[in-house]
């Protein structure tokens, strides 16, 4: 028998992802993307919301887990899971290629992830969108991977440097995809505890969520990023120039707290960011914010409404980075608690120019000043 939401959580959760409010769980799994984000767009993103009755799975550990997701391959499906899975299962990671093959989990296409409710989540898991289509994964706890075998590479920088695979989510070359109350987080095993070998900090986390090689039409809601370093990344690399034109990607209403970095660093895409909160401290002891938007190489930004509370930032240039890109268009910001100019041209950068383009949906925008305290009542798993 499949577990039942509590009211309470059902209107919250409907309310909060703009859609109507249901009556029952099987309501809720069968939600669509609102056509808020670029997820709701060309066709829109349905996950499993056509799955027959024998298509709905309750699953409490991976290989449960597994077994449903094989069963049908792509035919519509909704998996709910109950409790925490442990991609490891019941024994730990034994080698590289171990975690390699046993942590990821691999979503196929129409299909719709969702926690039970908001103790429902995954621990030493890499959820993997690869070349598929048409996916929601909501109300879940994701403990971003801790990689137990970090490799050094001499030739990375001057001096080489420690560098780790896997990440919470990734989401690459695949389309319509839709991410609405899920949590991020470095959790138990935080950043503190990476230690050090050959004279450098050992990397063990990768990204939170990542988005690459011209994946398209992806919305990230009401979900919360806490505790990371290397957050959001979208676009493979410089050189990827097949990006152009795909990686149209909306956050709306996520909290980003101690976070250093990569909320979002975006290469080709066209990214829209609106009323989402932002939460640091430059002098924080394990995760020290360095900046939250990354203009990269073809990129294109628009931020509206948004609320970036960092201690010690000052300016646009302290929450802004240009890693050759210039296209990145702000309005109706605040940083700790004052307007915050579009204008300023940052150091070894040119003055941001206008994005260049225009959100092709329907939006509704908080005033900026209700914000934090609306992301802080909705966002993350309910």
């Amino acid at each position: 028998m499949h577990k039942i939401f509590a009211p309470l959580v059902l209107a919250m959760l409907t309310a909060s992802s703009g859609v109507n409010a249901a009556s029952g769980p099987e309501e809720v799994w069968r939600q669509s993307a609102p056509a808020d984000g670029w997820a709701g767009m060309e066709g829109g993103t349905t996950g499993g919301a056509k799955a027959s009755a024998e298509q709905i799975y309750t699953v409490r550990d991976i290989d449960g887990l597994r077994a449903a997701l094989k069963k049908g391959r792509d035919t519509p499906k909704i998996v709910v899971i109950e409790g925490i899975v442990d991609a490891a299962g019941s024994r730990p990671f034994e080698s590289r290629e171990d975690q390699a093959e046993r942590g990821q989990i691999r979503l196929p296409s129409n299909t719709t992830l969702i926690g039970a409710d908001k103790n429902a989540g995954f621990i030493n898991a890499d959820l993997v969108l690869r070349h598929v289509e048409n996916v929601i994964v909501r109300n879940l706890m994701i403990q971003n991977p801790w990689d137990e075998y970090p490799q050094w590479d001499p030739k990375d920088g001057p001096t080489g440097h420690w560098n780790s695979e896997y990440d919470g989510m990734t989401i690459d070359g695949s389309r319509h995809v839709w991410v609405d109350h899920v949590s991020f987080s470095d959790g138990s095993r935080t950043d503190d505890q990476n230690g050090t070998n050959n004279g450098h900090e050992v990397q063990h986390h990768d990204g939170a969520l990542d988005v690459k090689n011209a994946a398209d039409f992806i919305t990230v809601s009401y979900s919360v990023f806490r505790l990371h370093d290397k957050n959001n990344l979208i676009g493979h690399s410089d050189s990827n120039q097949s990006d152009a034109g795909h990686l149209r990607v909306t956050f709306h209403h996520n909290l980003f707290q101690s976070i250093v970095q990569r909320t979002p660093r975006v290469r080709y895409g066209q990214v829209h960011l609106y009323n989402n909160h932002y939460v640091g401290d430059r002098k924080d002891p394990v995760y020290a914010y360095q900046y939250s938007h990354g203009v990269g190489v073809g990129a294109s930004l628009i931020s509206e409404n948004e609320v970036f509370d960092i201690a010690g930032a000052n300016s646009l240039c302290d929450v802004v980075k240009f890693f050759g890109g210039t296209r990145y268009e702000a309005r109706g910001n605040l940083l700790n608690g004052k307007i915050l100019s579009p204008d300023a041209a940052c150091k070894g950068a040119l003055k941001p120019e206008a994005a260049g383009w225009t959100p092709p949906y329907a939006y509704t925008l908080l005033p900026a000043k209700a914000v934090a305290s609306s992301v802080k009542e909705t966002a993350g798993p309910l």
